[in-house]
C-alpha cells in the first residue's frame, strides 16, 4: 500500500513537473516572441518586410533606414546568416559540390613545403626529430637543382629540332654551292657550276663537275650554309658595339637588350622609350626610340652571311701527291642529348613516386598534429580539471550559439529591466506603426473592391 501510493505520489508530481515545464516553455516562446516583434517589428501573420518608424517620424512607408535590414538595438549582433549556412537550390546545391570537390582536389595538389615542417613544441617534445628537418632542408635545395637545371634543359631545347634521327647527307647542310673555275680557259658560259637549294631538292652525298683540260686549273669554291633557324651578318658598326659578327635575329635582340639595361639607358619615366647613347644614334640615326621598333630597324641593318670560300687548285701533274685535298667546315647538327633531355622533361614516373611519398608525409605530419591536440587536451584536464571543464563548457556554448544563430542573451531576456532600456521606446515606436500600416491596407482593399 504504502509503495503504490508513493507511485501514485510520484506520478502526481510528475504530471505537475511537466504541466510546469509546458507553461515555462510557453512563457519563454510568449517572451522571444515578445522580444521579436519589440526588436524587431515583427509579430505573427505580420507580412515579411514590414517594420515601424523610428519615434517621432512621420506616418507613412518606411525610409532607407528602415526599408532594407532591421534594426537591431546597440550591442547587439546583428543576425549575419554564413553563406554555407543558406540553404540553396537543388541545382545549386549541385553545382557547389562539384565546385567543393574540384577545390579540395586542387588543395591536395598545393600542398605546400611548410605543411611538412614540425611545429616547435614538436621538436622540443621530441629532440630527434631534427634529422627530419635536416632532410627536410635537403630536399629543398635539392628540388631548388632540379628545377634550375630543368629550365636549362628547356631554354636549350627551344632551338627547332630537325626531323628525323637518320644520317644527314652532305648537301643538306648547304643552301647554295658555287664553283668558279678559270674564266679565260672556259669562256663566260662555262666557268660557273651553281647549285641552289629548292624545296624539291633531294639530299646527295656529294658534287661531281667534270671539265675537259691538260693544264692546272684554279678554282674558288663559295658554300652557303643553311642555318637553322636563320642567321644574318651584322652592320659592321652594330657588330663591333655588341661584339657579334654572325647570329641569329633572337639572339641580335637579346644582346642589344642587355646592352641597353647595362648602359641604363631606358627611361626611367616611359619604360617603353630607349635613350640612345652615342653609338645608338650613329647606328639608328635618332636621339630617342621605343624598344618595339628595333625590330623593324634592324632590317636594314642584317645582312647575308658570308658564304664559306674554299681557294683550290686542280692539278693534271701525274706526280703531284696532293690531287685530293680535305677541308675541315664547322656546321650545326643536332645534339644527340636532345633525346634525352626531352624524355627527362616528359618522364612521370618519378613524379608518381614522389607524389605518393609526399602524400605519406603529409597524413604522417596531419597525424602527429593531431596526437599532439590530444596530449595538450590530456594535460590541461590533468593539471586542473574543474577550471578546464568550465573553460571548455564555455567554448561549447559560444559553438552552440553560433551553430543555432542563436541572438542575444536569454538569461538576460528574462528579467523586466531588459525591457526599460532606450531602444524598447523605438521597437514600441515601430510595433504600432506596422499595425497601422496594416490596418490601411485593410481598408484600402475594402474600399477598392466596394468601388468596383
Amino acid at each position: 500500500m504504502h509503495s503504490d501510493k508513493g507511485r501514485h505520489r510520484n506520478t502526481g508530481n510528475e504530471g505537475q513537473m511537466a504541466t510546469e515545464e509546458t507553461a515555462g516553455g510557453a512563457r519563454k516562446a510568449t517572451k522571444s516572441k515578445l522580444f521579436e516583434f519589440l526588436v524587431h517589428g515583427v509579430r505573427p501573420g505580420m507580412p515579411s518586410g514590414a517594420r515601424m518608424p523610428h519615434q517621432g517620424a512621420p506616418m507613412g512607408p518606411p525610409g532607407p533606414p528602415y526599408g532594407g535590414s532591421p534594426a537591431v538595438r546597440p550591442g547587439l549582433p546583428s543576425p549575419v546568416m554564413e553563406p554555407s549556412r543558406k540553404r540553396p537550390a537543388p541545382s545549386q546545391q549541385v553545382q557547389q559540390q562539384q565546385q567543393q570537390q574540384q577545390q579540395q582536389q586542387q588543395h591536395a595538389k598545393r600542398r605546400k613545403m611548410a605543411d611538412k615542417i614540425l611545429p616547435q613544441r614538436i621538436r622540443e617534445l621530441v629532440p630527434e626529430s631534427q634529422a627530419y628537418m635536416d632532410l627536410l632542408a635537403f630536399e629543398r635545395k635539392l628540388d631548388q637543382t632540379i628545377m634550375r637545371k630543368r629550365v636549362d634543359i628547356q631554354e636549350a631545347l627551344k632551338r627547332p629540332m630537325k626531323p628525323g634521327k637518320q644520317k644527314k647527307k652532305f648537301s643538306s647542310f648547304f643552301k647554295s654551292l658555287v664553283i668558279e673555275l678559270d674564266k679565260d680557259l672556259y669562256g663566260p658560259d662555262n666557268h660557273l657550276v651553281e647549285w641552289h637549294r629548292t624545296p624539291t631538292t633531294q639530299e646527295t652525298d656529294g658534287f661531281q663537275v667534270k671539265r675537259p683540260g691538260d693544264v692546272s686549273v684554279r678554282c674558288t669554291l663559295l658554300l652557303m650554309l643553311d642555318y637553322q633557324p636563320p642567321q644574318f651578318k651584322l652592320d659592321p658598326r652594330l657588330a663591333r658595339l655588341l661584339g657579334i659578327h654572325t647570329q641569329t635575329r633572337s639572339c641580335i635582340i637579346q644582346a642589344l637588350w642587355q646592352y641597353v639595361k647595362t648602359n641604363k639607358l631606358q627611361d626611367s619615366h616611359d619604360k617603353e622609350y630607349i635613350n640612345c647613347d652615342k653609338y645608338f644614334q650613329q647606328i639608328f640615326d635618332c636621339p630617342r626610340l621605343k624598344f618595339s621598333e628595333i625590330p623593324q630597324r634592324l632590317t636594314n641593318l642584317l645582312l647575308p652571311p658570308d658564304p664559306i670560300v674554299i681557294n683550290h687548285v686542280i692539278s693534271v701533274d701525274p706526280n703531284d701527291q696532293k690531287k685530293t685535298a680535305c677541308y675541315d667546315i664547322d656546321v650545326e647538327v643536332e645534339d644527340p642529348l636532345k633525346s634525352q633531355m626531352s624524355s627527362f622533361l616528359l618522364s612521370t614516373a618519378n613524379q608518381q613516386e614522389i607524389a605518393s611519398l609526399d602524400n605519406k608525409i603529409h597524413e604522417t605530419i596531419e597525424s602527429i598534429n593531431q596526437l599532439k591536440i590530444q596530449r595538450d587536451f590530456m594535460l590541461s584536464f590533468s593539471r586542473d580539471p574543474k577550471g578546464y571543464i568550465q573553460d571548455w563548457l564555455k567554448s561549447q556554448s559560444r559553438d552552440l550559439k553560433l551553430m543555432t544563430d542563436v541572438v542575444g542573451n536569454p538569461e538576460e531576456e528574462r528579467r523586466a529591466a531588459f525591457y526599460h532600456e532606450p531602444w524598447s521606446q523605438e521597437a514600441v515606436s515601430r510595433y504600432f506603426y506596422c499595425k497601422i500600416q496594416q490596418r490601411r491596407q485593410e481598408l484600402e482593399q475594402a474600399l477598392a473592391v466596394r468601388n468596383t
